[in-house]
């Protein structure tokens, strides 16, 4: 296992969702360090198509691939819907840029779908008067979550865009391990009127005070909603047979089997898994209950990563208090936000060892989630 990084090993963890407002939760890097991200190029373009699984999985791909490669030593990222943003230690730079490029031609191969990939020294970074500071938030006794801020990480994502920084695609082609990523349940439908997915970011001459305000009042109202707006039922979601997006698994993580090989491995695993969970009772050391609450207790359903992104269970009235809020701050310049809403929740999950409480559910809406709600922020004036 590759040792852990005594950096980010000693970050306190913040462990109440709403003390993340104030910056003094919030770390520098170190200037050794590498930041990092990816993301599909014409997201929309596939989401229009109904390709919101396979968009996600594509997603969370990266996380998968690093950790697999890191030998699971902990390391920060952030699932964006359609990327990831990351930072890591400089002894992992060589082996995070290799898993990239991998990453990036085998999606190429089996998908068609390029897939954008960056890393960049946080000296650097700041140089360009950016910064990147990291918090990381208990989401349950058993699993943290990183969050960002400081501007560079959504600095580096439109560099990328605009073509600089890239790491080409590995040639010859090789399989990244993507062992643990999967997306086996079914949407989540939502109880209170819509699954809205958000996404705020600070004016760039935004007064940070100002913005931190925003953030608390629309957590404020947010806590005012069921669950605090939380997008999964406490006993987690729903499982049918066979799955989907069972493809679009089999597929991604195939190695260098054929995918029907790997679709059948995944079919006999499903069925097990599922008379499990439809009895309901421990087998041996697993027991499917407490498996399906932590997937609740450990949702990723809400973050910072330069700004506030959230996809939450809610009703109209809440939503239309939060855009009363948000186009209020829009007007006065202190933040610019994109939402878009639907009626389910995806859940795209990471799952080390089912044996152990530490697996990952990052939740994005179902029909485009935040990838939309970024393509209505790209719309807003910039003042």
């Amino acid at each position: 296992m590759t040792r852990a990084d005594p950096f980010y090993d000693a970050l306190q963890k913040v462990r109440t969702f709403e003390n993340l407002t104030a910056s003094t939760r919030f770390t520098p890097l170190p200037q050794d360090w590498y930041v990092g991200c990816c993301d599909i190029v014409d997201s929309t373009g596939l989401l229009a198509q109904g390709h919101y699984k396979t968009v996600n999985m594509i997603g969370a791909s990266a996380i998968a691939a690093l950790m697999n490669a890191f030998g699971h030593a902990p390391f920060p990222f952030v699932f964006g819907g359609d990327g990831t943003s990351f930072a890591v230690p400089p002894h992992l730079a060589e082996c995070a840029e290799q898993e990239l490029a991998k990453l990036r031609a085998w999606v190429a191969q089996e998908f068609d779908v390029e897939l954008r990939a960056a890393l960049l020294p946080v000296g650097k970074i700041r140089k360009e008067g950016r910064d990147v500071r990291v918090a990381r938030f208990a989401a349950s006794a058993h699993l943290d979550y990183a969050m960002f801020e400081g501007g560079g990480l959504a600095w580096l994502e439109e560099q990328m865009k605009a073509g600089r920084f890239e790491i080409p695609p590995a040639d010859p082609v090789q399989p990244p391990d993507l062992e643990g990523l999967s997306c086996r349940w079914n949407a989540v439908p939502a109880v209170n009127g819509q699954i809205l997915s958000l996404l705020v970011l600070p004016h760039p001459e935004a007064d940070a005070a100002e913005f931190n305000a925003l953030i608390a009042a629309i957590l404020s109202e947010v806590a005012g909603s069921e669950r605090a707006g939380h997008p999964l039922p406490e006993t987690g979601p729903n499982m049918q047979f066979p799955p989907p997006g069972l493809d679009v698994e089999a597929r991604l993580s195939r190695g260098n089997a054929p995918a029907i090989f790997r679709k059948l491995t995944l079919l006999f695993q499903s069925a097990m898994a599922g008379l499990m969970f439809l009895r309901g009772r421990p087998t041996g050391a697993f027991d499917p209950t407490h498996y399906r609450n932590m997937i609740s207790a450990n949702a990723d359903f809400r973050k910072f990563d330069d700004g506030l992104k959230m996809t939450l269970d809610c009703s109209d009235e809440t939503r239309a208090a939060l855009e009363k809020l948000l186009s209020q701050a829009q007007a006065d310049g202190i933040a610019r936000y994109g939402l878009h809403t639907q009626s389910e929740a995806l859940v795209t999950c990471i799952v080390p060892s089912p044996m152990q409480d530490d697996h990952m559910h990052f939740v994005d809406g179902a029909a485009g989630g935040y990838a939309q709600a970024a393509q209505m922020l790209k719309a807003m004036p910039q003042r």
